[in-house]
C-alpha cells in the first residue's frame, strides 16, 4: 500500500508544479449583442458593459456595479418624468 501513497503523492507533486506553470488566459471579448434601446442613458449604460471585454475577471464587478446603478438612475429618472395629463373626469349626466 505505501507504493500506491508514493505514487499518489508523486501525482500531487507533479499536479502542483504543473498548477504553478499555469498562464490565465487574457482577457477576450464576450460578444455579447447589445440592441439600442432608444433611451440615451440606458443605451449608454448598455455600452458602458464592453469596458468589461478588456478587463480580466476580477475587473468585471466594478463595471457591473458601474452599469447597474447607471440603470437605476435613468430608470429613476423615467419614473420622475412628467407623463401625460391625466384625462378630465367624465361629465355627471343630467337626470331628466
Amino acid at each position: 500500500m505505501s507504493e500506491s501513497m508514493s505514487e499518489a503523492e508523486s501525482d500531487a507533486g507533479d499536479a502542483g508544479e504543473e498548477a504553478g506553470a499555469y498562464e490565465p488566459a487574457a482577457p477576450a471579448p464576450l460578444d455579447v449583442p447589445r440592441e439600442p434601446t432608444g433611451e440615451a442613458g440606458v443605451d449608454a449604460q448598455l455600452q458602458r458593459l464592453a469596458d468589461a471585454d478588456h478587463l480580466a475577471t476580477d475587473g468585471h464587478v466594478e463595471v457591473y456595479e458601474d452599469v447597474h446603478r447607471g440603470l437605476r438612475d435613468a430608470l429613476t429618472a423615467l419614473d420622475a418624468r412628467p407623463g401625460p395629463p391625466a384625462p378630465p373626469p367624465p361629465y355627471p349626466q343630467s337626470r331628466s
